[in-house]
C-alpha cells in the first residue's frame, strides 16, 4: 500500500516540478522525473522513513531527514521549491492535524511561564550563535528591506529599521518601546539616528542580559533600557510603539491579548507599527516549525489581526507587504549559516550537532522558498496604526515623507 502511495506522490511532484530530481529508495530502486542531471537527490536510508513519509507526508519526510534516515544531496532550496510548488503539503493530513492539535494543548502560550519557556527554546541559543549569521552590528532577526541598489544584508537591515522609524514619524526625545526587542538593533538605531528614548521588552533572559551589557558598553544607560517581561505585561505608555516579528509568537489564542497590549502601550495621539508574518486566509501554521523551531508559535491572518486592532480602537494607517524582501533576507541567512557552520558547531558540539544543523537548514531554506513562491499565501506585513484616528495635524496627507531626505 505505502509503495503505491509513494509512487503516486513522486509522479505528482515530478510532473509539476521545473527541476529534475532523483529519489533513491531503501530497496535500491529509484525514481527520476526526467533524463537530465538532477538538481537534488533524496535518499531513503531505511524503509521506515518511506513508511513515515507515506503516513505523514512532508512532515514524515522532513523528520526522517532530521533523524538521519533520509539524506538530501544537492540544492536544498530546489528540493523545497519542488515540494512547495508541487502541493506536497500535509496540513490536511489527519495525523498531522492531530499532532498539531496536541502541540497546541501542550505548548500553548496562554500562560506567561510557558510563553517564556517557548521563547527561550529558540532565542536562548546564545548571542554568539546568532552573531555568526545575522547582520552586524544590529543583529536583526527579522525581514530586511531590500530597496533598489541594496547590496548587503547589513545595508538591508539598516534600511529596515530606518524605514520603521520614518513610518512612525519618530522624533528626538520621543519615547518608543520595541516589544520583543531581540538584540536591540532597532533601539540603537532609534537613539543614534533619531535621538529617541528607547525601551525594550523581551521574554528571553539571555537576550536581555546581552542587550543590557551592550547598552552599558556604549554608555547609553540614561536613554535606553530593557525589561524582562511578557508582551502582555504593560507597565506604562509611550509616544511610539513598534513590534518587529512578535505577533507570530503570540500563539493561536493569544492574538487579541497581544494586539491589545500594543494599544495599551501607546499614548493617545501616538503612532505604532506591527511587522509580522501573516497568512492570507486562516490556516494551520506549519507543524514542523512549531514542533522543532518555534514551539507555541502561530501565524495569524492579516484579516484576524486587523479585526483585533479595530476592537482595540486602533486606526489602520498603512499596510505594506514585504514578502519578496523576506526571501532575499533568508537567502543571506542561509549562505552565512552554511559558511559559518564549523564555527557554530565549535561553540557547543553537543548542542549544535548534525541534527540541529539539519533542522535549521530546513527551517531557513524552506522559509526562503515559501516567501519566494508566487503560489503560496504566507506574507510579511507592516501595518502602521494610530490611536485614535489621525488628524491632518499629526500625520502627513501623503506618503511622500517616507522618501524625502
Amino acid at each position: 500500500m505505502f509503495g503505491g502511495s509513494m509512487t503516486s506522490l513522486m509522479n505528482k511532484l515530478g510532473a509539476r516540478a521545473e527541476a529534475c530530481f532523483r529519489v533513491e529508495f531503501a530497496d535500491g530502486s529509484h525514481y527520476q522525473n526526467r533524463a537530465t542531471a538532477p538538481a537534488f537527490t533524496v535518499r531513503f536510508r531505511k524503509r521506515s522513513a518511506q513508511t513515515r513519509t507515506a503516513l505523514f507526508g512532508h512532515i514524515g519526510l522532513i523528520e526522517s531527514f532530521f533523524d538521519g534516515n533520509v539524506d538530501i544531496d544537492g540544492d536544498l532550496g530546489a528540493a523545497f521549491r519542488v515540494g512547495l510548488d508541487g502541493g506536497f503539503d500535509s496540513r490536511e493530513n489527519p495525523l498531522v492535524k492531530l499532532r498539531n492539535h496536541w502541540h497546541e494543548l501542550r505548548y500553548s502560550n496562554r500562560t506567561i511561564e510557558q510563553a517564556r519557556t517557548n521563547a527561550r527554546f529558540h532565542y536562548g541559543l546564545s548571542a554568539e550563535f546568532y552573531r555568526y549569521w545575522l547582520d552586524l552590528p544590529l543583529m536583526m532577526y527579522t525581514c530586511a528591506y531590500w530597496k533598489e541598489g541594496t547590496a548587503t544584508l547589513e545595508e538591508a537591515q539598516r534600511n529596515k529599521v530606518d524605514h520603521v522609524c520614518r513610518k512612525i514619524r519618530l522624533q528626538r526625545d520621543e519615547t518608543v518601546i520595541d516589544i520583543g526587542c531581540g538584540f536591540g538593533g532597532f533601539m540603537f538605531h532609534a537613539h543614534e539616528q533619531y535621538g529617541a528614548i528607547a525601551s525594550g521588552l523581551n521574554t528571553t533572559a539571555q537576550q536581555v542580559d546581552s542587550l543590557r551589557e551592550e547598552i552599558r558598553r556604549r554608555g547609553y544607560g540614561e536613554r535606553l533600557d530593557v525589561r524582562l517581561a511578557d508582551f502582555r505585561e504593560v507597565d506604562r505608555q509611550y509616544d511610539k510603539v513598534v513590534s518587529i516579528g512578535v505577533l507570530e509568537h503570540a500563539g493561536r489564542d493569544q492574538l487579541a491579548q497581544v494586539v491589545k497590549s500594543h494599544a495599551d502601550f501607546l499614548k493617545p495621539g501616538g503612532l505604532g507599527m506591527l511587522h509580522f508574518i501573516g497568512h492570507v486566509g486562516v490556516r494551520d501554521t506549519e507543524y514542523y516549525i512549531r514542533d522543532h523551531v518555534f514551539p507555541g508559535g502561530w501565524i495569524p491572518s492579516l484579516a484576524q489581526t486587523i479585526v483585533e486592532m479595530e476592537r482595540c480602537g486602533l486606526e489602520v494607517v498603512d499596510i505594506e507587504n514585504l514578502r519578496r524582501h523576506y526571501a532575499l533576507t533568508l537567502d543571506a541567512w542561509c549562505e552565512r549559516f552554511d559558511r559559518n557552520w564549523t564555527n557554530i558547531h565549535a561553540l557547543d558540539p553537543k548542542k549544535f550537532d548534525e541534527r540541529f544543523r539539519r533542522i535549521w537548514r530546513t527551517y531557513l531554506y524552506s522559509c526562503a522558498e515559501m516567501f519566494r513562491s508566487t503560489k503560496l499565501r504566507t506574507h510579511l506585513f507592516q501595518i502602521v496604526f494610530s490611536k485614535p484616528n489621525l488628524t491632518k495635524d499629526n500625520y502627513p496627507m501623503s506618503r511622500a515623507f517616507l522618501h524625502d531626505r
